[in-house]
């Protein structure tokens, strides 16, 4: 029998919490990680499923369309970079209910450990990212990724400001996020109020900024989603990087250039977001 550990989620999940961890996104309990298993996923680490599941939680919210799906969950307050340390205290497999309204831990979360106060936000954006990608989604991360955040005190919070200076600051983001990226102004985190704007806005795009708070984006794996966060931030970098010279942007890449690197790498650009 496979250790739980050792399934190819379970190692997913861990990778991916130290690399945001190594990228410095994940200070202290910041940050968090849910993933939604597919059949043979569970199908792997059911054998090492608890005996008795802990009691059933309502959320508050109801997903149908995740009703008994299950999910790995990084844990409330606990720190990204002790995830490679020790998984089973960190982080957990939740199970969902028959209507999607309740969640219960199948496995991890020791010592009374729960999932993320951000639970709910990132069930109601998998509800979503699974309904407008036919199941093809299945990561949502939040992160505290540094340049973006920097971003949104000089910025206007549009997702057309945002869009343009990540899209003109490196060739390959209109190829890997060519729908642009949504923006959500400051909201007190895990609540209702957030976790409703960001679905909203994950109907259209694969990633939103959260302002002065940091980066929410889904993708269909672990490394797609990672990479989605880390090419947006290492633009934002990039576009800090220029700023910080004190001079005029002498040139950059046009929007005739934009499109053409749509046209040759058969992406649909956001025309919105282009004179």
């Amino acid at each position: 029998m496979t250790d739980i550990l050792d399934t190819e989620a379970i190692r997913g999940f861990r990778r991916m919490c130290e690399d945001g961890w190594l990228e410095g996104w994940h200070e202290r309990n910041g940050g968090n990680l849910t993933y939604r298993m597919s059949d043979a996923d569970v199908a792997a680490a059911r054998p090492g499923f608890s005996a008795a599941p802990r009691e059933w939680v309502e959320m508050g919210i109801t997903a149908e369309n995740l009703a008994g799906e299950f999910f790995v969950t990084t844990g409330s307050g606990k720190f990204l970079r002790n995830v490679a340390l020790d998984a089973a205290a960190n982080v957990g497999i939740v199970e969902l209910n028959g209507t999607g309204s309740a969640y219960r831990v199948v496995w991890g979360l020791e010592g009374g450990a729960v999932p993320t106060s951000e639970l709910p936000t990132h069930l109601m954006n998998h509800s979503i990212r699974k309904q407008v990608t036919d199941g093809a989604n299945r990561v949502i991360y939040h992160c505290h990724a540094t340049n973006v955040i920097a971003l949104t005190y000089v910025l206007p919070l549009t997702a057309r400001d945002f869009t343009r200076a990540l899209w003109q600051s490196a060739t390959e983001c209109p190829v890997v996020f060519p729908e642009g990226v949504g923006v959500c102004p400051w909201m007190v985190p895990g609540g209702a109020d957030i976790a409703m704007a960001t679905s909203e806005l994950m109907r259209t795009y694969q990633a939103v900024v959260w302002a002065q708070h940091g980066l929410f984006a889904s993708g269909p794996d672990f490394d797609v989603t990672f990479g989605l966060a880390h090419t947006i931030e290492k633009s934002a970098e990039i576009y800090w990087k220029v700023l910080a010279t004190g001079r005029p942007i002498a040139q950059t890449i046009t929007d005739d250039a934009l499109r053409a690197i749509a046209r040759d790498f058969g992406v649909q650009l956001n025309e919105d977001f282009l004179d």
